[in-house]
């Protein structure tokens, strides 16, 4: 527990401790407002007492001045003097102007100094009303005061006031005795009532602390807790409600663990992505379908769309929707290290929330077909139109020529065949690329002794390469080396690529074939030092009929798909295929593979290493391959 918890806990206070401090509060708020009631009925009682006796005074004291003709400042001093000692109180003559003519309670010398008295309360209400009253503190003498004033007349004009003053001593007097009374009465009551609220307080609380623990328990989680409270009372009531409570939650919690581990099953199943965005726009859900469209590692909860897809388009499309209230959507592109395209729609979330539920479908592999479909039929049918041109036209000529040129018509032949042998190996490379492609070529790994491959490889092209006086040359520095492949289809590969080097090489070039030991494995090369290719071909040199010159390339029946199949087989291999060329230097194709390390499995034995390959050890391939 924390400082601060165990702070708090010092000042937690209980039901009892709440009842008991309501019920001492009550008692000491209502000894307090009998105690003001108290000493101020018995305060007012005493004053207004005083003041009747007062106004006997001042009527007494006010028929003596009427009598007494007019006389000057000090004679008149002198007579509120004697007027005092019979009021037995302290007498002031007060002009009807408020001047004070005379008061008993100052001296000769001050009596210029007092202030007008027109505004004093008594000696305005016995002007206007004929008698006057007030208590306070007076500024004179510093002593609480009661006053009273009764006017005086002289040829029946009212000339002033006679004000008669008295301290309440008696009055204090009298109300310290009645205090020190209604404090002992209080305390002895206060006591008695701490007893009985305390005791109430135990009573009334020991229901409320057993539905307390109950209630804490089910908080915790133990929605089997009951209270067992029985009765007809308050608590009784709260008791019975609190289980069924508890009943109702176990049921709900059970169906909403039901709903949520099968929605937590769909969306985890799903294929497509799914963003919820709540009221405040930020990210509510996302299932691992869309993360791993995203490349999501961290938490993408409460954050904004804008953080997780930076994609302005996005933004104004899910803005749209939690603002129109309406079903949008649209298809966009990422970039980054996993670019997709993708396509969404989004829908408001329980309307009128602004919430916003979007779909996401990874539609790169499908543009990515449609594409390729599309340059398919494009360049297949651009392919075919020519040798299939060319046969139809030498067909319809052939036919002419049969009878008058025989000579002729050999020739025609010729064509036709040369033509239908293209049209048989472009037809077999589409349908080994779509194999390819549509990854109905099973791969089959196995150990594949390099020498005897390239054994085989290099005989299928024995009588081109001796027509061209081509010089092959086998590097091997392991002649026993081994590497994990499939036999097939590294084969069709080293096939394909010795096809071209025979083929655009030239006359007298070198074909150099050859493994270089690389890490745990192999770097596999095709190499030659013919015409090479200029840089501006190499990056779209393995795209599907591509060709750095169409026109020898077709004179020279390639298809302008070996090198997209070789790509392709390559990558089954777990490999990537390399190139480098320089022009008037060669041309270099290489990919690595593993070594095969389980002596226990079959080689490649069978094959005969004789052919027109020369065979020696020799070092990395020269400068001119580049």
């Amino acid at each position: 527990m924390t400082e601060t918890e165990e702070a708090r806990s010092v000042f937690r206070l209980g039901v009892r401790a709440k009842l008991f401090l309501i019920s001492l509060g009550l008692i000491l708020l209502t000894a307090g407002i009998g105690w003001a009631y108290v000493q101020r009925s018995v305060d007012t009682a005493l004053t207004r007492e005083v003041q009747h006796e007062l106004f006997h005074r001042a009527r007494l004291a006010a028929a003596h001045i009427e009598s007494t003709p007019g006389a000057d400042s000090a004679s008149t001093q002198r007579l509120v003097g004697q007027l005092a000692a019979l009021a037995a109180g302290r007498v002031t003559v007060i002009a009807k102007d408020g001047t004070v003519l005379g008061d008993s309670g100052v001296s000769d010398t001050q009596l210029s100094q007092v202030e007008n008295h027109a505004n004093r309360p008594e000696v305005i209400a016995a002007l206007s009303t004929g008698r006057g009253a007030h208590t306070r503190l007076s500024g004179t003498v510093g002593m609480r005061m009661t006053y009273v004033a009764v006017p005086f007349e002289r040829d029946g004009v009212v000339q002033g006031v006679v004000r008669v003053a008295v301290p309440l001593t008696h009055v204090d007097e009298v109300l310290t005795r009645v205090k020190g009374v209604l404090g002992g009465a209080t305390l002895l009551a206060l006591v008695v009532a701490i007893l009985l609220s305390s005791i109430a307080a135990h009573w009334a609380s020991r229901t409320a602390r057993s539905l307390t623990v109950t209630a804490e328990r089910m908080a915790q989680g133990d929605l089997a807790a009951r209270t067992g409270v029985t009765g007809h009372d308050e608590f009784a009531s709260l008791g019975r409600a609190l289980d069924q409570l508890a009943s109702n939650l176990s049921q709900t919690v059970d169906a909403l663990e039901t709903q949520h581990e099968t929605t937590r099953g769909i969306l985890e199943g799903m294929h497509e992505g799914v963003l919820l965005l709540g009221p405040d726009g930020r990210v509510g859900l996302v299932n691992p379908a869309l993360r791993e469209m995203l490349l999501l590692t961290g938490d993408a909860t409460g954050k904004t769309p804008l953080e997780i897809i930076r994609h302005a388009e996005l933004k104004t499309l899910l803005d749209r929707v939690a603002v129109e209230q309406e079903s949008l959507s649209t298809e966009f592109g990422l970039g980054g290290l996993k670019p997709r395209q993708l396509l969404v729609r989004a829908a408001p979330f329980t309307r009128g929330t602004g919430g916003v539920f979007a779909v996401f479908v990874d539609v790169t592999e499908m543009r990515r077909l449609e594409s390729l479909r599309s340059d398919f039929v494009a360049n297949v049918s651009h392919e075919l139109r020519t040798p299939v041109t060319t046969v139809r036209s030498a067909a319809e000529t052939l036919s002419s020529a049969l009878d008058h040129d025989p000579k002729a018509a050999l020739k025609f032949l010729e064509i036709i065949e040369r033509n239908a042998s293209r049209l048989q190996d472009l037809v077999e490379d589409l349908l080994d690329l779509s194999r390819i492609e549509s990854r109905q070529y099973q791969m089959q790994f196995e150990a594949v002794r390099l020498s005897t491959l390239y054994a085989r490889v290099v005989e299928l092209f024995q009588q081109r390469i001796a027509e061209r006086n081509i010089k092959a040359v086998l590097e091997l520095d392991d002649p026993e080396a081994v590497v994990r492949a499939d036999r097939r289809a590294l084969e069709h590969v080293l096939t394909n690529l010795v096809d071209n080097a025979v083929k655009y090489a030239g006359q007298a070039a070198e074909l150099r074939l050859g493994a270089l030991p690389l890490g745990d494995g192999f770097e596999i090369f095709v190499a030659d030092n013919g015409p090479g290719i200029a840089p501006s071909h190499l990056p779209r040199l393995f795209e599907r009929f591509y060709r750095v010159d169409a026109g020898r390339s077709r004179e020279l029946g390639g298809t302008g798909l070996g090198l997209a199949i070789v790509k392709h087989l390559v990558e089954a291999m777990g490999s990537t295929i390399q190139v480098q060329s320089e022009v008037g230097a060669g041309t270099r194709f290489s990919f690595q593979l593993s070594g095969w390390h389980d002596d226990d499995q079959p080689l490649d034995s069978s094959l005969s290493k004789k052919s027109g390959l020369m065979t020696g050890k020799v070092g990395r391939p020269s400068s001119t391959t580049s």
